[in-house]
This record gives C-alpha cells, structure tokens and sequence, in this order.
C-alpha cells in the first residue's frame, strides 16, 4: 500500500531528495524551525479573540497552473492559534499524466511512479486540514488546485477558510521588492533549503508566518480571510472521464460529490451585446457591459466571470477606459488593474456587490 510521510516532530537535518529515494514510503525530514528571536524573550501579548484557533500552511507542487492540471506533491505544517507547530505531513501524487516543468519541481515520471494517487492520501490530507483556515502564499491557487482534486475524488475538501500571506503582508505594510516567497523568507531571515520542494515551501511560509501573524496580533490587523466555497456550481463531467476513483465512494469522509463539481479547461464564447458604456451606481448592470476582476475572491475567479459572461457581460482581462465595471475585494491592493481604475475613474464593486448585481442584468438595447 502506498502511502504519504507524517511526522510528528520537527527534525534537524537536511531534505531527503525524492529524486534519490524512488518512492515518498520513506521518512522525510525537515529543516529545523527557526527560533523567533523577536519573540523569544518577551512576556506573551494578550491575543485577539477573533482569531482563528489553527491553521494549515500548505503547499502543493502541480503539473501547471491550468485548472485541469493535477498535484504532484504536497506539504501541510499545523500550527496552533499562536502559529506554534503541532506537526506535518508531506506526500508525492502520482498525476497519472506528465508530471510538468521537471525542471523547476524536480519530480519526473519514474519519481511519481509508486506515488500514492490522490484518492489514495484524500482522507489523510482532509484530516491535516479540517477546522483550520488553510495558509499558503498566493492561497487562491493552492484552494483551487485542492478543490478540484478533491472534486474528481467525488469529495469535498473541508476548508472553509483561507488566509494568503501576500496579503497579510499587504496588511502589514512589510517593505518587500515584491510579492515572491523567497522575498518574504528574507524579510524574516528564514533560510530556504530547497525552492519549489512542497515540504520546504510550506516549512519555509509557516516560519515566515509565525511572526507574520503575531505582528498582527500585535497590532490589531484584521487577517486576510476568504470564504472557501465548495465546487457545487461547476458543468457537469462524466465521472468516466475522471479517471480511476479509487476509495471515491459517495457519502465518504467529508462531504458528498456532485457530479457537476468539476470541469476542463474550455474558451468563453465572445459576448455578442455593444458596450452600453460605464456602470453607475444604483443602476442595474446592462448586457455588454465590460467587467474586469482583480485579486483573491471567495467564489472562484473563473467561475465568477462565468456567471458573468452567461449574464450577456464581456469579461476583460486588462482594465481600459472602455471598462464598465472592475470587481475586487481589495480597492486598495495597488495591482495594476486597481491603479488604472483610480486613474480612470472606473466604478469599484466588492465581490458581494457584484453577485447582487448579477442577479438583475438589463438587457442590451435593441
């Protein structure tokens, strides 16, 4: 029986290369947990009450970045309400297709062979992150690519909340060159050991991490939280063209599947209606209206411009002055698209806005 690595207890020493061992059966260790020397030595601070009481700080190693690629590898650290670790767990996938850019994960396709598949470490991973907010750096990536494994494993994944480090140290105001891990690991002085390794990655971001959230803590700043929807909304796709779904029985674990869950990867039809121009407040949005969305969202971003394109809306990449409408949940993010809308003078909706509108579109005019 194949299986994924769990430790309880952090260990010194360096990471076993998984191109070297073959197979993920064998132990795997850490690096050593950086001592918090800012922390260390001071009496424990009185902590914020609606904060969350744990979290997973994950990340996964995948085939790609399209939304019907697969995850290759995957790390969870568990940390306490304080960002203390209680333990984690590391597995291989096997992807059952091409494992990817080899050259930036390292893992090939002799590597993945004897991986366990996904449906093999669903409940083990579910079991890591159950009734934590799951953390990782560019979070909506990490959910999303877990959503759908889960989703074609006829399961649902129990996260119901996720917190993104970019954008807690947006929050913080951290003086960072930009928005990389590596660029965040050095602000804090954690040493990274081996880049784009899912067990080091995560070791990396949970170490960066704890004094991330005690500085809020600290300072009385709101965390980051987004909303972790289930894939319940998704076009249908036969179960027969998922694959294998071993262990995938319904009413296993921790939710039932929905066959309409998950689906490939397709082009958007051209929205057919004019743009009526910019949207204005209190009005209803009218079809070919150009709607542009920038940042994290609760729902997924893809599926939100679906709902939006199905509305007779034209879905714009970029942010014109021809654009209706930009949707964020962060106006004060500084991204490109925000910049543009304040130079613009495009009208700003949060997410929850936006579905309101959605569910009264005016129709084009004749």
């Amino acid at each position: 029986m194949r299986r994924a690595v769990f430790e309880r207890a952090l260990s010194a020493g360096p990471l076993t290369d998984p191109r070297a061992t073959g197979c993920q059966s064998r132990p795997v260790s850490s690096g050593t947990m950086l001592e918090d020397l800012t922390t260390a030595a001071s009496v424990p601070a009185p902590w914020p009450a609606g904060y969350p009481q744990g979290y997973a700080v994950v990340d996964v190693e995948t085939t790609g970045l399209a939304r019907d690629d697969r995850i290759i590898s995957a790390a969870v650290y568990r940390l306490d309400a304080r960002g203390e670790v209680e333990d984690h767990w590391y597995t291989t996938v096997n992807p059952r297709r091409d494992p990817g850019p080899v050259w930036i994960h390292g893992l090939t396709s002799d590597v993945l062979a004897d991986a366990p598949l996904f449906e093999e470490v669903a409940e083990e991973f579910a079991a890591r992150l159950a009734d934590r907010v799951l953390v990782a750096h560019n979070a909506v990536f990490d959910w999303q690519m877990i959503a759908r494994e889960y989703a074609r494993a006829r399961r649902e994944a129990p996260v119901r909340q996720r917190l993104c480090t970019i954008a807690l140290a947006k929050e913080l105001a951290l003086p960072l060159p930009n928005h990389k891990l590596e660029s965040l690991a050095a602000h804090f002085g954690v040493v990274q050991q081996r880049a784009h390794h899912a067990l080091d990655d995560a070791r990396v971001l949970a170490e960066a991490f704890r004094p991330s959230l005690r500085a809020a803590a600290a300072g009385g700043v709101r965390l980051p939280l987004h909303e972790c929807r289930p894939l319940t909304e998704w076009a249908d796709r036969p179960a027969a063209q998922i694959g294998r779904q071993a262990g995938g029985a319904p009413g296993g674990g921790y939710g039932s599947y929905r066959p309409s869950s998950w689906r490939p990867s397709r082009k958007r039809p051209v929205c057919p209606h004019p743009n009526p121009g910019r949207y204005e407040d209190g009005k209803p949005l009218k079809q070919g209206m150009r709607v542009a969305f920038s940042g994290d969202t609760s729902v997924e971003r893809e599926l939100l411009e679906d709902r939006a394109a199905e509305a007779g809306l034209h879905v714009a990449t970029s942010l014109s002055r021809l654009t209706s409408l930009l949707v964020t949940n962060d106006p004060d993010s500084g991204t490109s698209k925000v910049v543009k809308a304040r130079q613009f003078g495009t009208p700003v909706v949060d997410e929850a806005a936006f579905g309101q509108l959605l569910r009264d579109v005016a129709p084009a005019d004749e």
